[in-house]
């Protein structure tokens, strides 16, 4: 115990008897029960609580909170909790029916809040030309309204996500506040550090190069903070499904700009993307996690460690 107390003092500069806060909870202690959303905010939650939460995630590695349906089971566990830490921007289409089923009386707490949403540009609104009727359908605005929900793919956003986070269980927790706000400390300070790294790695790529297929629009915020460009032949969310007339235009875009990766997402099928890789010539460049952490004992298990593997893959099919 006194060794990962150290190296956390020297990491964050901190005197040792700063460092001396608990990692853990106390044996005679219950530790919090709180309910996460989603993996990725899951995660974030027991970064920074540790043992004086105990985090049930609704939604889980792999999982797809798009078309996600709740069980008897989670509107229990979601009942005895004292807070829910959920994503907002009306990602979680689902969250409100299984709050009103759960009797929650709880704290629910948007990590999102402070953020600067983005706006969706609704390049990949879908038709229906269902019996010639060219009826507009603009699913990404119908699923999740006027703005992208996928902050977290800018890592300067998931430092507000750990503040928020943060603040929530102090207020909840007083008695441990100091203990959240040094774990919330050293998990901001690695944040901000892959924030700066990411930034540096894709500058030294030419911008012409920084052109990627990815299965759904989901790296929207990833793409305007490192200076990728991310066609997707989905909308937003899974539940939507490409057009011929949508697959034809980036199998033509892929052609005209010269891209050179496309790459398939972790809770998305393949076909899509094999069917233009195949059209094109492209080749297929890894896997990327948008949605949701792999599973345990993966490198994409963590947040910190889902954004290191899509930057790797990324870096690595986009480098001259």
């Amino acid at each position: 115990m006194f060794n990962r107390r150290f190296v956390l003092a020297t990491l964050m500069g901190l005197p040792l008897a700063m460092s001396a806060l608990p990692l853990s909870a106390n044996a005679h202690e219950d530790p919090i029960k709180v309910v996460a959303s989603f993996s990725i905010v899951g995660d974030m939650v027991k970064e920074i609580g540790g043992n004086h939460v105990d985090v049930t995630t609704l939604v889980g590695p792999d999982g797809d909170a798009h078309v996600y349906e709740p069980t008897p089971a989670d509107a229990k566990k979601l009942g005895e909790a004292k807070v829910l830490f959920e994503n907002g921007l009306t990602f979680e289409s689902w969250l409100p029916r299984l709050v009103d089923a759960s009797g929650f009386k709880g704290i629910r707490v948007v990590v999102s809040d402070g953020i600067k949403p983005r706006a969706f540009a609704h390049k990949h609104d879908h038709h229906d030309h269902t019996n010639g009727d060219h009826e507009h359908h603009d699913h990404a605005a119908h699923d999740h309204g006027p703005n992208d929900p996928h902050a977290w793919q800018n890592v300067a956003n998931a430092v507000i996500y750990a503040n928020n986070i943060a603040t929530a269980l102090e207020k909840l927790d007083p008695e441990h506040a100091p203990f959240y706000k040094t774990r919330a400390s050293a998990y901001v300070t690695k944040l901000e550090m892959l924030d700066a790294k990411l930034k540096a790695t894709f500058a030294a790529i030419p911008e012409a190069q920084r052109k990627v297929v990815s299965s759904h629009d989901a790296f929207g915020y990833f793409g305007d903070a490192y200076g990728i460009t991310f066609i997707a032949p989905e909308g937003v969310s899974t539940e939507t499904e490409a057009s011929a007339a949508d697959v034809a235009r980036i199998i033509d875009q892929i052609r005209e700009d010269k891209i050179t990766a496309v790459f398939v997402e972790n809770i998305t099928s393949t076909k899509l993307t094999e069917q233009i890789a195949r059209a094109t010539n492209a080749k297929i460049g890894g896997r990327l996690y948008s949605d949701a952490l792999a599973k345990t004992g993966e490198p994409a298990a963590t947040y910190i460690g889902m954004i290191e593997w899509n930057a790797n893959q990324l870096a690595r099919a986009l480098a001259p």
